[in-house]
């Protein structure tokens, strides 16, 4: 997997400042990346150009395609001239599964239920969440914190958003960060997951807003906490509640509201 695009490109611009001037901005790149299963073409996603590997494996485990990360035994990306190619060879038992399989998803970045076959897929219920993970208030500005200095391609773009996440047993975070806020979970379901990280022993932080689909996403990976710099959807927030995830948003430097479980605020700070 090499000469894979770079993550940011430079691009001239006549900047305005009273007076124009020629000058230069770091943009994110995006970039077609088609994931496919036994040579099968099941998604093709606008995707920031990185970190492949875990966004492969991360939407493959949040879509239901596999089970557990050993459903996929064999990962290659393949650059082609329309794009990358993300090709997965499953283990027999689940490329029988996927045959029957009447969804396919084609869609930009940002849109996460595109291409769905029927309204019953996009309502269905989350999964159910089992955390006994608690989390002191004071800690959760320090989790921002901690995400908000790691997120390094924003920081040079100022174009991308960031998902985290943070071991509450290892004390470890990892951050991942794309054009589309879906692929950004993804990448960072699927990196915690290749590290054999228990969803129930983790908290989600987002930059973005929180939407049905990204809740469905993390009940499937087992998080108990989600917490979001920005608004959730009232779906999401019912969407929360059924799955029994604690559900915190609107969350900045002098506070933050809770939506849902509010029972799993209180704990030990992290």
């Amino acid at each position: 997997m090499t000469g894979l695009p770079a993550a940011g490109v430079p691009v001239k611009v006549t900047a305005w400042r009273d007076e124009a001037a020629p000058g230069e901005r770091l943009l994110p790149e995006e970039t077609a990346i088609a994931l496919t299963y036994d040579r099968a073409t099941f998604a093709v996603m606008m995707a920031t150009p990185s970190d492949l590997r875990d966004f492969a494996f991360g939407f493959s485990l949040s879509e239901g395609i596999v089970g557990c990360i050993d459903d996929i035994v064999e990962f290659e990306a393949v650059i082609l001239p329309a794009g990358i190619e993300c090709r997965m060879s499953l283990a027999p038992a689940r490329r029988a599964a996927l045959q029957t399989r009447r969804r396919r998803i084609a869609g930009p970045a940002g849109c996460g239920l595109c291409g769905m076959d029927s309204l019953a897929e996009a309502i269905k219920a989350p999964a159910p969440v089992s955390s006994n993970l608690k989390l002191a208030a004071a800690s959760i500005r320090a989790l921002l914190q901690r995400m908000q200095a790691g997120q390094e391609l924003n920081r040079q773009t100022r174009g991308v958003h960031a998902a985290a996440c943070f071991h509450a047993g290892r004390g470890d975070m990892l951050i991942r960060e794309d054009v589309g806020r879906h692929n950004a979970v993804d990448k960072m379901i699927g990196a915690a997951s290749l590290r054999k990280w228990n969803g129930a022993e983790c908290v989600a932080v987002m930059t973005s807003r929180v939407s049905i689909e990204l809740i469905q996403k993390l009940a499937v990976f087992g998080c108990g906490i989600l917490i979001a710099v920005s608004v959730p959807s009232a779906r999401a927030v019912r969407e929360a509640e059924a799955a029994g995830m604690t559900l915190i948003a609107v969350a900045r430097d002098d506070g933050f509201e809770v939506f849902t479980h509010h029972e799993r605020i209180g704990g030990a700070a992290l």
